[in-house]
């Protein structure tokens, strides 16, 4: 076969190409005022997003995703997902300080505040690669039999199933060692609220 022959036959072969994708960033605050650092952590307590509708928490870090797959069926009744692009975007809520404050508080939030905004960014992370997980297992899926591509969805439902319930368990396991007993946040609220 010469090479320009060779050149037409590969390039006429289906892609299965993972695509380019980068997550949308959002940020939501939610303004906290005091005099002292306790003043600030109690506003916290008042004001902070709610997780799961009953418990307030400092920061949050939720996702809106869709995608857009394209099934295939194939020569021999097989299904193929050829492409799943995901839409990912990723929001944010961060507690922000509301009026000036005085110097050696402002220091101490500061510290507090970039704290935070680090241990959600690792959340937002955590759900980037969940997403490129999903694409992995997505992108070139094949179910025999499946000629109107009914099977294949079913099929991915429960691989996607497994991957989110190991996601959700990821988060908790990083959130208890992060404010359980000198984890990282534990010890940000408390150089925030101890007066020194």
């Amino acid at each position: 076969m010469n090479l320009s022959l060779l050149a037409g036959a590969i390039l006429a072969i289906p892609s299965l190409a993972i695509a380019q994708w980068a997550p949308v960033e959002q940020v939501k605050t939610y303004t906290v005022n005091g005099s002292t650092g306790i003043e600030l952590y109690s506003q916290i307590g008042e004001k902070g997003p709610l997780v799961g509708g009953q418990v307030r928490t400092i920061a949050h870090t939720d996702f809106k995703l869709l995608w857009s797959r394209d099934y295939r069926p194939q020569p021999g009744g097989a299904c193929t997902l050829v492409s799943a692009r995901p839409s990912l975007t990723l929001i944010y809520t961060l507690p922000q300080a509301g009026k000036t404050m005085p110097d050696h508080l402002k220091a101490k939030w500061d510290v507090f505040a970039a704290g935070v905004r680090k241990h959600e960014l690792l959340h937002g992370e955590m759900i980037v690669e969940m997403v490129k997980e999903i694409e992995a297992v997505s992108v070139g899926l094949s179910v025999p039999n499946d000629p109107k591509c009914s099977k294949i969805r079913k099929e991915l439902t429960a691989k996607l199933g497994e991957i989110s319930r190991r996601n959700r368990e990821r988060h908790r396991d990083y959130d208890k060692v992060e404010m359980n007993n000198g984890g990282n946040v534990h010890q940000l609220i408390l150089n925030l609220v101890n007066e020194r």
